[in-house]
């Protein structure tokens, strides 16, 4: 039963420092691994397999989201539906000489999510060969089953999320040659990094995997990250740092742009924070997209948020989240950036306010969270007066092993 009910000492030393996301997950697969209650036997087809694990988070979300356009007669049509947000499917295993690979399926979208060879010849380095999000865009890298703001910020959106000919694909997924490292500078302060070669566009579907390429995809992105995390007063810890990520003829307007020499450079500042109760987190993110904006104007979208929250009691966590988008001219749209939310047509900036709390059932594997959320669009792209505002709440309970 270890394996079983060790989400909860897992989330608590997360909060407090001594664990990083992802050290946790891979202590979460060998807890699966040597778990004793295993109902069947496995078996593994290659002969050097000498660890496999299987692992699976459910998130079932109910959202009601209404968006109305001030001046407009049309209203749009408001969300009010549950669903499944994601179904994750994980394999993973081990070949010895610290040679192994991970595998995730989306059964809710029929996404790949990971699929990756990784080798760790130390514990403070590893490399990952395959599909995986790129460490630029330090929300978007943070793993779903740990966000505190139940979605990501629209401003994580705006720049990650695929490329609609207004939001960027600017990070997340890639496939290519991934290394992430640590080095102790001081019993208490670490320096971290990480850099990757990858193809250029966002992917993670069958289609964007199996690509042979073309004049658009032919030249690879070149990321990487600086940072230090330090451990503060009574298990407390800071992160910080900034990333860069230069993906070739990426820009342009439109999506029918690609290829065309017009590049997309993507800059990230991020903090991280839990001392105690409390938490905080915050990045900043901005792009270079050249002819981003028009056929003769570049953009330089912007955003940023900050998220404090506060542990009520040892198991229910409050949440407020301010989110604040400017797109530089190249446009977006309430749901581009809400997710969920009705259009309410195309904008140049938008803010968000959202307050919600999580309730820690059994830690992180089992997890109920409610919130609130308002937002606002303004100004048409070409500086005309407009706005649109979206009001709503969300929930999700979580479960995974």
């Amino acid at each position: 039963m270890f394996a079983v009910d060790s989400g909860a000492l897992l989330d608590a030393l997360i909060r407090k420092g001594i664990l990083t996301n992802q050290e946790a997950e891979d202590i979460r697969a060998d807890l699966v691994r040597d778990s004793n209650t295993v109902p069947s036997q496995v078996m593994a087809g290659g002969k050097s397999t000498n660890r496999l694990s299987v692992g699976m988070r459910m998130q079932l979300q109910f959202a009601h989201i209404d968006t109305e356009v001030n001046g407009s007669p049309v209203k749009p049509v408001y969300t009010d539906q549950p669903f499944s947000r994601r179904i994750y499917l994980t394999l993973e295993a081990g070949v010895g000489g610290d040679w192994g690979a991970q595998f995730t399926w989306d059964f809710a979208s029929s996404y790949y999510d990971d699929a990756f060879i990784g080798w760790n010849p130390t514990p403070d380095l590893q490399f990952n060969f395959g599909l995986r999000k790129v460490a630029v865009a330090y929300e978007e890298r943070f793993s779903s089953g740990n966000l505190k703001g139940l979605e990501r910020s629209g401003a994580t959106r705006y720049f990650v999320e695929g490329n609609n000919g207004r939001r960027l694909g600017a990070a997340s997924y890639r496939i290519g040659v991934f290394l992430d490292g640590k080095r102790d500078l001081t019993p208490a302060t670490s320096l971290i990094y990480s850099a990757a070669v990858t193809d250029p566009e966002r992917g993670e579907t069958v289609a964007d995997a199996s690509s042979a390429g073309d004049a658009s995809t032919n030249r690879v992105a070149l990321w990487g990250t600086l940072g230090l995390l330090g451990k503060l007063p009574e298990n407390g810890y800071w992160t910080t740092g900034f990333g860069v990520g230069f993906q070739p003829d990426r820009g342009g307007w439109g999506t029918t742009n690609f290829g065309r020499g017009h590049d997309l450079t993507l800059y990230s500042v991020f903090v991280d924070l839990q001392a105690g109760r409390f938490g905080l987190m915050g990045e900043y993110l901005t792009a270079d997209v050249e002819r981003g904006a028009s056929a003769t104007r570049d953009a330089r979208p912007r955003g940023y948020f900050l998220m404090p929250s506060l542990y009520l009691t040892e198991t229910v966590e409050a949440v407020v989240r301010y989110t604040s988008l400017n797109s530089d001219g190249r446009g977006l749209q309430m749901g581009d950036v809400m997710r969920s939310a009705p259009s309410g047509g195309t904008m140049n900036t938008f803010e968000e306010w959202y307050a919600g709390a999580n309730w820690y059932l059994r830690g992180i594997d089992l997890r109920l969270q409610l919130g609130a959320m308002t937002g606002r669009t303004k100004k048409t792209v070409t500086g005309a007066p407009a706005e649109a505002k979206a009001v709503g709440a969300r929930s999700q309970l979580q479960v995974q092993f």
